[in-house]
């Protein structure tokens, strides 16, 4: 649903990557650079929320949304405080989305 609704904002396949999980994510954002990062908080191997603290520690400033069914206050403010940019609970519609990620990205 995510791929579908960045290719109807003009994003190509070519330019998504897909990480299986919170580890390859990170190791992702340390070899290329992204207009973006979308982030699960529950991924194998490493949470999504752990991944954000690895990449902001790290020093990088790429835009963070985390997109998850984790909607609980606590979460979305913890993860604003280690560095995500915006927060997106599932489920979403396509509207939803496509504001959040513009805001995102600068759209």
């Amino acid at each position: 649903i995510i791929i579908k609704e960045l290719n109807a904002l003009g994003i190509a396949d070519t330019d998504i990557v897909e990480a299986a999980d919170g580890a390859e994510a990170v190791t992702c954002v340390t070899k290329d650079n992204f207009a973006a990062i979308l982030m699960d908080w529950n991924m194998p191997n490493k949470l999504g929320i752990d991944a954000v603290k690895e990449i902001r520690a790290a020093g990088n400033k790429t835009p963070i949304m985390m997109v998850t069914t984790e909607s609980e206050k606590s979460n979305v403010v913890q993860a604003i405080q280690l560095g995500a940019n915006n927060y997106l609970a599932k489920p979403f519609t396509k509207e939803d989305f496509s504001t959040k990620f513009k805001q995102l990205v600068g759209m």
